[in-house]
């Protein structure tokens, strides 16, 4: 069974793993400026499908749901629709969610989904920022896949990596978001995910959440400068957004 990747846009994307179609933040509004608390984000590129054009799904990953670069009004409809949305237990007390606490698993047919840790911001920022999640999905015979969601921690990275020594596909959240709310970066920048895909022996690369919005200081450019630089640059995948790639095969598959 063939693990394929359509790049929606921002943090979205459609992970076809394990016969599930499985959706990452969902963000289907188009540009303009979104309400964050004391701040304005202003989006800057609409999506590259429609909730319409990627049909139903049948798990929704969502990192936080407190952003709206994470999760928009459109989003949440699809959301909505979705059968099963894991989340953090913030967000499941917000919106009625399927919470996971870090290292905690939930199994979803052929796929184990383990809550991975995250900070969404330099040590200390929780209070700000709010809780964030990743997520690493596991199965027989299939690849191993991280997504990262917003974090900003080679630390817990390399935590990660130390529980699943075999990471076939990492999907790694950039942007080197900053806002005026936090002293220091709230995403890893390009060089950081570089580092990241190094201490997970990543094969595969998908970068995400790394163009559409104004608070976003790097894209994708940078992250291919990057990888190029540390003569890893064959383990970006190569996409168009909107339209489906091929990823690798599993390498252990185990759970």
């Amino acid at each position: 069974m063939t693990t394929t990747i359509t790049v929606i846009g921002g943090p979205t994307a459609l992970l076809e793993l394990g016969g599930l179609r499985i959706l990452t933040d969902p963000t289907f509004d188009p540009p303009g400026d979104h309400p964050a608390g004391l701040l304005t984000l202003t989006k800057t590129t609409g999506p590259a499908l429609s909730p319409a054009d990627v049909g139903p799904v049948d798990l929704v990953l969502l990192s936080h749901d407190q952003h709206p670069d994470n999760l928009d009004g459109l989003g949440r409809q699809m959301m909505s629709a979705a059968p099963l949305t894991l989340s953090t237990p913030e967000a499941a007390a917000r919106i009625g969610v399927t919470p996971l606490h870090p290292w905690q698993h939930h199994d979803v047919g052929r796929v184990r989904v383990t809550a991975v840790p995250a900070l969404h911001g330099p040590p200390g920022c929780e209070p700000v920022v709010g809780q964030v999640t990743g997520f690493v999905l596991t199965g027989d015979g299939l690849p191993t896949v991280y997504i990262s969601g917003d974090n900003a921690s080679l630390e817990y990275v390399e935590l990660i990596a130390g529980r699943f020594p075999v990471v076939d596909i990492a999907l790694l959240f950039g942007g080197a978001v900053r806002t005026p709310m936090i002293d220091g970066r709230l995403t890893l920048n390009a060089t950081e995910m570089m580092i990241a895909a190094r201490l997970l022996k990543a094969r595969q690369v998908v970068p995400l959440h790394v163009e559409g919005w104004t608070h976003f200081t790097e894209d994708r450019t940078d992250v291919h400068a990057a990888f190029s630089e540390a003569g890893l640059d064959h383990l970006l995948v190569s996409f168009t957004p909107g339209r489906p790639v091929s990823l690798g095969s599993a390498r252990s598959g185990a759970r």
